[in-house]
């Protein structure tokens, strides 16, 4: 059970995300998951998933925790953002209620413990934030066992439930579809503040935090813009926060051509200036893979796809030439040969 929401006569208003929906009985939110069963607000797909499997981490996309290594991630249904370019729409705009594969807590613990060269459970693919209790209640069974709790999120969702969540979560990684509320409300259906505050509150908990920005074209790929995002990063959050550009590929309602390896690269140039660690995702290029130590420019890890290469991290994260800390979360695994 979840205390966020709020009986207000036969409706109850869901208080879980920004969107604050008012939801008729029998009837659920925006997310299409939280449903008014005429007492309170329950998860419909609570051990629904629609997929899982053992993954690199960096495909979440982290790339300073635990580089090298795998992490078990599991996905549901439903997503509490409505973007019109979202790439993985077939779960995040679906909800099955009565389909789906079904799996429990300890199911889900059971495979985790068993993959291979594994360091935790990632709560990824759709919008996790909206499955609270599910994600709750298998991170504190994970809670003391050694492994880590990953969140990939949109980050849309409200302080309180968030705090929470926060604390049985190690690492996140969340969207900033764009810097900007107009481009924000039209495509995704959401505020950007929220957002924003979201970040802020995962930051200054000292938890790993790296975000992710699908560039799409005409909307969110100007210098000026790209320049403000990583402005208001390095100074709310901090210069040391990875930024992922991650190519955009014409999908569900939007059929834009893909994104340009050029404005990728000058996105990465951009914001390059300001931010100690940007990178490139979804395409194969040579620029915008590998880390490099800020403070004396020697490359940290090499990386080609999902394969990793330690060059000159020590075995406690630091930079082998300067001694700067690179990685917080830190025991090298090449993945060179994956």
């Amino acid at each position: 059970m979840s205390a966020y929401f709020i009986p207000q006569g036969e409706r109850i208003k869901c208080t879980l995300c920004p969107h604050y929906c008012n939801v008729a009985p029998g009837r659920t939110g925006i997310c299409g998951v939280r449903k008014n069963n005429g007492t309170e607000i329950v998860l419909t797909t609570y051990g629904i998933v629609s997929g899982y499997s053992l993954d690199p981490v960096e495909k979440k996309p982290l790339y300073h925790f635990f580089p090298g290594h795998n992490i078990f991630s599991v996905g549901s249904f439903g997503c509490n953002m409505r973007c019109d370019f979202c790439q993985n729409y077939g779960i995040s705009q679906v909800v099955p209620h009565d389909s789906g594969r079904k799996i429990t807590a300890e199911e889900i613990i059971s495979a985790m413990s068993s993959s291979e060269h594994n360091i935790g459970i990632a709560f990824t693919y759709n919008e996790p934030t909206i499955s609270f209790e599910f994600i709750r209640d298998i991170s504190r069974k994970v809670i003391g066992s050694g492994y880590k709790t990953v969140l990939v999120s949109n980050g849309y969702v409200n302080i309180e439930p968030l705090k929470e969540i926060i604390s049985f979560t190690d690492a996140f990684n969340i969207d900033l579809k764009a810097f900007d509320q107009e481009f924000h409300k039209k495509l995704t259906g959401a505020n950007l503040q929220p957002v924003l505050e979201s970040l802020k509150l995962v930051s200054r908990s000292g938890r790993h935090l790296e975000i992710t920005s699908l560039i799409i074209p005409g909307f969110n790929d100007t210098e000026e813009g790209m320049k403000k995002q990583a402005e208001w990063i390095a100074a709310e959050l901090g210069p040391d926060v990875p930024l992922h550009l991650s190519r955009y590929y014409p999908m569900y309602k939007r059929d834009d051509p893909a994104t340009s390896n050029q404005t990728l690269e000058r996105l990465y140039d951009t914001a390059s200036g300001i931010l100690d660690y940007v990178y490139i995702g979804n395409l194969n290029l040579n620029k915008g893979q590998n880390t490099y130590c800020p403070s004396c420019g020697k490359t940290i890890t090499e990386r080609s796809g999902y394969r990793t290469i330690n060059v000159n991290a020590d075995s406690t994260g630091n930079c082998s030439g300067c001694g700067r800390k690179i990685y917080k979360e830190f025991i090298f695994s090449s993945q060179k040969d994956r």
